[in-house]
């Protein structure tokens, strides 16, 4: 039974932002893109509790759909899981003086050789927050053309055997559901599109150039523990 429990109404169902009291910062780890760190952090009950986790710098993924309702999508394979996921073109956050949106122009052409004439913010998730601090900005992308890769731009590593193709979205949404596409940006993008414009609020989702609170408080956690250095 559930008629004991509250009710949240618009004003409440929301993400609300918080920090408790960073007591200690420790890196166990330095890697290429994460860090793996050690926060010893105050309750308000005050006590005191360590959280291991990696220290992402966030990503953006874009959701390319063509006239044909088809999803650009590519097969990279992922070492970690030991697959060749089905993902959308996606990229990290990785230079300061970059555009959310401009990441996402440049990933797409990157990895697809595509640019869009229409952007839209699709979601925001943060992808695992009891173990990382990932946040990825999704984008939908329409009215794409072809375009040459972007300048200094160099293929290496799993980039090299990266194929590109386009799958319809009712397959796509297929695959989710028998279980056969796991990549967490391709599920959360596909579905998140497919339920806008089952809604039909796809030239109702908001422009691509918005602010992202959740990157500001991510800010707001490196200054804290950038004081404990």
């Amino acid at each position: 039974m559930t008629a004991d429990l509250p009710v949240l109404g618009p004003r409440d169902n929301v993400d609300r932002p918080a920090q408790w009291p960073l007591v200690s910062h420790k890196v166990l780890g330095v890697g290429a893109v994460s860090d793996y760190v050690d926060d010893t952090v105050a309750t308000p009950d005050g006590e005191q509790m360590h959280r291991q986790y990696l220290l992402h710098p966030g990503a953006v993924a874009v959701i390319a759909l063509d006239d044909h309702d088809r999803v650009v999508v590519v097969r990279q394979y992922r070492h970690p899981v030991g697959f060749q996921l089905i993902e959308p073109p996606a990229g990290l956050l990785d230079a300061d003086d970059e555009s959310f949106l401009a990441a996402a122009q440049r990933e797409l052409a990157e990895e697809a050789m595509l640019a869009a004439d229409d952007w839209r913010l699709l979601i925001d998730m943060f992808t695992s927050p009891g173990c990382n601090s990932e946040a990825i900005r999704f984008f939908l992308a329409r009215g794409l053309r072809r375009v040459p890769r972007p300048d200094g731009f160099v293929v290496e590593h799993e980039e090299l055997h990266m194929q590109v193709g386009l799958v319809p979205l009712a397959d796509l949404v297929e695959g989710i559901y028998a279980g056969q596409i796991q990549s967490p940006s391709l599920v959360a993008g596909v579905l998140a599109l497919e339920a806008a414009r089952q809604s039909g609020r796809l030239d109702d989702l908001r422009p691509a150039d918005l602010p992202w609170p959740a990157r500001d408080i991510r800010q707001h956690l490196l200054d804290e523990i950038a004081k404990l250095a």
